[in-house]
């Protein structure tokens, strides 16, 4: 009896501690004393964003099914890293050049896009981006004004018009300062007007 409290007590004080490798060698070693194999698999994971999207498949399957079905190819573009999914769309598809205010076409392709973002509960992240063109424009000073209204404007009607909860919803302006592209050719710079959508992992 007393050897067996012994081994409780050992057992409880090497739980309290969170040192696996002593705790399964104790417990290892009280077990071949008690005569049970008593051995102790440890698992150790590796990070995966992945594991942060459960469907994250059926997610890139959806979003790239919206953007086939809808011709939206040459304009929205689908990234996954380990931020999570970004859904990057050049800023001729969503905005008037020089301009931050939403038309009808970039609130139909928005609506498309949100009927499979609304069914997730991840974070969204709109990221505003411009060229390195400055801008001349008395309603906005500098790019980066452009890059926050633009972004803004997106969100509010994410959470306005396509009921994306706000507290899900954060809005960055980046100016010209991450540039997917060169600056240098037109089409470069094209590239980099956008405003992306990051669906955050969890």
């Amino acid at each position: 009896m007393i050897t067996l409290l012994l081994g409780l007590f050992i057992i409880l004080y090497a739980m309290s501690n969170i040192d696996m490798d002593k705790y399964t060698a104790t417990v290892n070693t009280f077990g071949d004393i008690f005569g049970s194999s008593g051995n102790i698999k440890t698992i150790k994971s590796t990070p995966d964003y992945n594991q942060n999207f459960k469907s994250a498949p059926s997610l890139m399957e959806s979003l790239e099914r919206v953007i086939t079905e809808n011709g939206y190819g040459a304009a929205v573009k689908l990234i996954q890293n380990e931020r999570g999914i970004t859904v990057s769309i050049l800023d001729d598809i969503l905005f008037a050049s020089g301009k931050a205010e939403l038309g009808v076409g970039s609130k139909n392709v928005l609506n498309k896009l949100s009927n499979v973002i609304r069914t997730i509960p991840n974070d969204l992240r709109i990221e505003g981006h411009t060229d390195n063109v400055p801008i001349s424009s008395h309603t906005y000073s500098s790019n980066w004004h452009l890059s926050v209204a633009r972004a803004t404007n997106t969100a509010y009607y994410l959470m306005t018009e396509e009921r994306i909860p706000q507290g899900r919803v954060s809005v960055v302006g980046y100016s010209e300062n991450k540039p997917v592209a060169p600056n240098d050719s037109p089409e470069g710079r094209a590239q980099n007007r956008r405003v992306d959508i990051v669906i955050l992992n969890k």
